[in-house]
């Protein structure tokens, strides 16, 4: 072997030690995943946008108000209530403006004209207000001692929606300013002499509310007639429209309850015999609309009805009653509401006569109270509400006969418990707009009360009565304003025969006005009994003789 070839062996074999000392193992095969990767997303970089300078919201400017004197609070205060509203000083520059509207709006003030209660007339024209205020010497002087204009005392903010409304009353016109809560004391002192016109919401039993015109606001449907005392106020001015108005008023007939009660009413006798004639609704022609137009009517029926009741007598000599059911139409005609039962003939024709009398007026649907189908039915308070008042009505019998009083499962009037009554009217007064209690008290033929009388009735006025009412009285008798309640001592008859004196054909109905859960007003209408059954409205001088008796009789 040659040199060179024995060098090129030698390299070979250097080359391939090398190449053995630097191998390694083949690698493990890498596993490969079914899943398709995701292809990669390249995350963006954000980019910082320069901060914008933040701009405030304005805030709307607050509505400068300004609200004309002659709106009363009970207008401006809701409107002002509502938020983003200011009081302005004065209308130039204000941005709207509350004052009277010659449009109906949903801002309402209904104003009264008004009299002290023992006052004769009950209305008057708006012809003679308007001349009254125009100064005439002679204008509603029937008001006061028939001379010469009587004194017109009003509140500042009355006067002031007057002024507004009928421009500056004359020099001449005798009118006084007067604080409100001194209004109505002042006015009796002062009478027959002076007047007042108030709002209605602020009416109270002491006055007398005067119609106008022949229209009574003292009733429903108010709206749908013709009344000049009617205001209303709206909202003008460049920002009118972002006031809120809401929808008030001082007379929402929603919150007013009408109550009628009545005196004696005893279908038997005469007045059965009529009714015989003439039909069962024959007594009630002339007074039905004033117990059907009521929220609540109330009748004192003292007779049972017994299907064994025989023919009415016109001369009949027994004091022993009963009616015939069929004359439960009678009252069924008058819309009767509630039943008073403390009549002392209610027992006249047995338990069972009684009793089945009960449950016919429960089957009608009616209350009943001061008498029951046994002791407990009797003497409890019962329970009727309207329009959002509410009434509790409690009677009992002081007089008798033992046999017509109610015992434990004996059927009849309820005794008279003076500690249990009392007791009762005070609880109830907690819960209750109206309590009332009525009774068959002793009969007395004359106007005047006697003292025990007015002892007793008083008492149940201080135990929490509003309203006390004497249902025995086949008289009329007199009326008395009781720390804070009305007492009216006897009514007379309602659906009697007693056609024998003037005193027994005298009738008076309590039209009782209770708004929002207060008692603030009485209508005391008159009837003449004719024809042994029927009342029909008195004359003006029927009227006239009558209350100037009851004034009278009432120390006024």
């Amino acid at each position: 072997m040659s040199s060179s070839a024995l060098r090129l062996l030698v390299v070979a074999l250097l080359l391939c030690l090398v190449a053995a000392c630097s191998s390694s193992p083949e690698p493990a095969p890498t596993p490969t995943s079914t899943a398709t990767a995701p292809a990669a997303t390249a995350t963006a970089t954000p980019t910082i946008a320069p901060t914008a300078t933040a701009t405030a919201t304005a805030t709307p400017a607050p509505i400068a108000l300004w609200v004309d004197s002659a709106a009363p609070d009970l207008v401006s205060e809701p409107v002002l209530s509502r938020g983003g509203l200011v009081r302005a000083t004065e209308a130039d520059g204000a941005d709207a403006v509350l004052a009277l509207s010659a449009e109906a709006t949903s801002l309402e003030v209904v104003l009264v004209p008004v009299v002290p209660f023992p006052t004769i007339p009950d209305e008057v024209a708006w012809e003679e207000v308007l001349r009254f205020w125009g100064g005439d010497e002679t204008a509603l002087s029937y008001l006061g001692d028939g001379a010469a204009a009587p004194t017109l005392m009003l509140s500042e903010a009355v006067k002031a929606l007057l002024v507004a409304a009928l421009g500056e009353p004359a020099q001449s016109a005798p009118i006084a300013l007067v604080e409100q809560d001194e209004l109505v004391d002042l006015a009796w002192d002062s009478r027959p002499g002076a007047w007042s016109i108030v709002p209605f919401d602020q009416l109270e039993p002491r006055w007398k509310a005067l119609r106008i015109d022949g229209v009574n606001a003292l009733l429903k449907g108010l709206a749908e007639q013709e009344w000049p005392l009617r205001f209303y106020f709206g909202v003008t001015g460049e920002r009118a429209a972002d006031v809120v108005v809401p929808s008030v008023s001082n007379r929402d007939e929603v919150r007013l309850s009408v109550l009628v009660m009545t005196g004696v009413t005893a279908m038997v006798r005469g007045t059965a015999a009529r009714m015989e004639q003439n039909g069962l609704l024959y007594p009630v022609e002339y007074v039905a609309e004033v117990l059907q137009s009521a929220d609540i009517a109330h009748v004192s029926n003292e007779i049972p009805f017994a299907e064994s009741c025989p023919p009415p007598d016109m001369n009949q000599e027994s004091l022993v009653f009963c009616s015939d059911p069929r004359y439960i139409e009678t009252l069924r005609h008058l819309g009767t509401d509630v039943v008073e039962l403390t009549g002392n003939h209610f027992q006249d024709w047995g338990s069972e006569a009684t009793e089945f009398t009960v449950r016919m007026y429960n089957q009608e649907g009616w209350v009943h109270y001061g008498g029951g189908i046994d002791l407990e039915d009797a003497r409890s308070t019962k329970f009727h509400a309207r329009n959002g008042n509410s009434f509790s009505f409690i009677g009992c019998n002081p007089v008798g006969p033992e046999y017509a009083w109610a015992a434990e499962g004996y059927p009849g009037a309820a005794p008279c418990d003076f500690d249990y009554m009392h007791a009762e009217l005070e609880r109830v007064s907690a819960v209750v707009d109206v309590p009332i209690a009525t009774w068959q008290y002793w009969e007395f033929y004359h106007y005047e009360p006697t003292p025990q009388q007015q002892e007793e009735f008083r008492g149940m006025v201080d135990a929490g009565a509003r309203i006390v009412s004497g249902s025995q009285a086949h008289h009329p008798q007199a009326i008395e304003f009781y720390n804070g309640g009305f007492i009216h001592y006897g009514l007379g008859n309602f659906l009697f025969d007693q056609m024998w004196s003037l005193g027994t054909r005298q009738e008076c109905i309590d039209r009782h006005i209770v708004y929002d859960g207060r008692h603030v007003s009485t209508e005391v209408l008159t009837y003449m009994l004719e024809d042994y059954a029927q009342p029909r409205p008195m004359t003006a001088e029927e009227r006239t003789e009558l209350l100037t008796s009851l004034f009278a009789a009432s120390g006024w």
